[in-house]
């Protein structure tokens, strides 16, 4: 698809912990929840965080997807044989951002899909593709860009991945890649015919993804921050530039006043130096006899 991005993104790049990565980019994994919407739409390339995942956060985020792809009809789940840390993995295609509330709601797509959406916003997640040899490289929170030198080094790297169940998510208008955002399917969508019906097992497991992904939740929330803050800076750059040529304009004048200032004071400057010769002979010596001081207490000194 035609890729976009609302802000200075090339090859934009996020950080996810593990299990979550390692799911998202071998296509089990289709909608990234955040607290914050998608700035960008096309591809995002997927990192993997430091932090070695728990045995029980893997078991419980494999259980909740073994569910939810059950109410399909989906049993033979292949999940990663390992989840790498501090590693690029892969990329997928961002093709548009949801509420929750719009994505439980939305009836064309499968209910295991809809069951995903967990989180203030849905990132929809199309055409994933794993590194063959993943890239070692440190990550940042939020959505940042991938240094040049390692983007074109991974892109020679990709292999396609078949999800389980692979979905396309229909744009409002296809000529528009920001058409999927949050509040533009809210008027078309009938809850109550959209609710899926959860068995005990499938609860069960939704609570436990939830459980698994609160440890991270302070994390997330700094994200959002982050994301809020970057947009308001983008409206002070026109200030804060005014600002600096005020400053040096002041800096400027500061200076002239410094050279005059220095000019009255060299006629004082002149006569003095007498004085100013002998004060620093003192210093010298003062500094030299201070200086055998301090050797002679050295050598005093013993190991304790």
């Amino acid at each position: 698809m035609a890729g976009g991005t609302r802000g200075n993104y090339r090859n934009p790049c996020l950080t996810m912990h593990q299990p979550w990565a390692s799911l998202l980019v071998y296509g089990i994994k289709r909608i990234e929840g955040r607290s914050w919407p998608a700035p960008i739409r096309g591809r995002l390339w997927i990192h993997a965080a430091g932090k070695v995942p728990e045995p029980a956060t893997i078991k419980a985020m494999e259980d909740f997807y073994r569910e939810i792809y059950a109410v399909n009809g989906i049993t033979d789940l292949k999940f990663p044989e390992h989840y790498p840390v501090s590693r690029l993995l892969g990329c997928v295609e961002v093709v548009g951002c949801v509420k929750c509330e719009e994505l439980v709601s939305w009836e064309e797509l499968p209910e295991g899909v809809r069951l995903e959406g967990q989180t203030d916003f849905c990132w929809l997640c199309e055409q994933p593709q794993k590194l063959v040899v993943p890239f070692e490289m440190r990550g940042y929170q939020g959505v940042y860009n991938l240094e040049k030198k390692i983007y074109e080094a991974a892109v020679r790297g990709l292999r396609s991945v078949d999800g389980p169940l692979s979905v396309k998510f229909p744009l409002p208008n296809p000529q528009d890649p920001f058409s999927l955002k949050p509040g533009s399917l809210t008027a078309s969508f009938s809850r109550s015919k959209a609710i899926v019906d959860k068995t005990p097992s499938l609860s069960a497991a939704i609570a436990g993804a939830r459980a698994a992904a609160t440890q991270f939740s302070k994390e997330k929330k700094n994200e959002a921050f982050m994301f809020q803050k970057r947009d308001a800076s983008d409206c002070t750059i026109t200030s804060q530039s005014e600002d600096k040529i005020i400053q040096e304009s002041r800096s400027a004048s500061g200076d002239e006043i410094s050279y005059k200032k220095q000019s009255r004071n060299m006629n004082y400057e002149g006569n003095s130096s007498n004085q100013s010769h002998a004060t620093r002979r003192d210093l010298n010596q003062h500094s030299i006899a201070a200086s055998k001081i301090f050797s002679t207490a050295i050598r005093d000194l013993k190991p304790a």
